[in-house]
């Protein structure tokens, strides 16, 4: 039953996120949400790993959500859920868009989903944020204002920003100097 599950999920997460792997984030939110397979912290998790593994982020996601909730078959089969809506739309489209290429509402409908593209992969985002960058518990624990910042890490976040953005620092550099930095710093706890 699980195996059913998985697959209606990441195939109607693989439907309707318009706009590339991070557009996932929300969807694998709320699964954790209503199933418990994984936690909110495994997404950031998974989000280090896939950026940091070949291939795309969304596929890269799902495969381990998929492995961690049912093992190597889950694996495989949540990738090909997520992967299958795509491939049905690239082919019917692939058929039709020479009919429709030029239509107005097909022109309007793409530059209308432009928008929900970006408010999904910003509440994605703004979830890493919490995660990576905001210590909540803090509120709650007593830490104050400087305990509820991790600052280390905000620090680090903006240094690599500053380094991709600016002296055009490759990703692969920029995840590797992040490893070895949240190592020698233990960030995130141990």
């Amino acid at each position: 039953m699980i195996y059913l599950e998985l697959f209606l999920r990441f195939f109607q997460t693989g439907l309707f996120s318009v706009g590339g792997g991070l557009a996932t984030l929300p969807f694998l939110y709320e699964i954790s949400n209503q199933t418990h397979w994984f936690s909110h912290a495994d997404i950031a998790d998974m989000i280090a790993i896939s950026e940091s593994t070949p291939g795309a982020i969304g596929i890269n996601m799902s495969t381990y959500a998929g492995y961690i909730t049912g093992g190597i078959f889950g694996g495989v089969l949540a990738t090909l859920s997520l992967a299958m809506p795509s491939v049905i739309i690239i082919l019917i489209i692939a058929r039709l868009l020479e009919k429709f290429e030029n239509n107005p509402y097909v022109t309007k409908a793409f530059y209308g989903l432009r928008p929900a593209s970006i408010a999904m992969i910003s509440a994605a985002g703004i979830n890493v944020v919490k995660i990576a960058l905001i210590n909540l518990s803090a509120l709650t624990d007593g830490s104050g204002l400087l305990g509820f910042f991790r600052i280390k890490e905000i620090i680090m976040a903006i240094l690599l920003y500053a380094a991709i953005t600016k002296m055009k620092l490759h990703p692969i550099l920029a995840i590797a100097i992040s490893a070895v930095i949240g190592i020698a710093l233990r960030l995130g706890g141990a």
